[in-house]
């Protein structure tokens, strides 16, 4: 369980840096491919949570509130 959930931190902290990365949003179609392919991890990771997954990090990830999610992990 704790291992799906540090991957998950660890992909969530991967999209905000693709988010922040300047350079990476020159070039919008490779920062476009980028955050389609690390939201690609974030659904796998978030389907090998162990079930039934904590209600409220379910809740940021259905509504894509990676950053509320990111928040959630990083108190636990």
């Amino acid at each position: 369980m704790e291992n799906a959930l540090v991957d998950l931190r660890d992909v969530l902290r991967e999209r905000l840096a693709i988010i922040r990365d300047e350079e990476s949003r020159r070039d919008q179609e490779t920062h476009m491919a980028r955050l389609s392919a690390v939201s690609e991890k974030i659904d796998k990771l978030a389907a090998a949570v162990p079930r039934p997954p904590d209600p409220q990090l379910a809740h940021y990830l259905q509504r894509g509130s990676y950053e509320k999610a990111l928040e959630f992990l990083e108190s636990l």
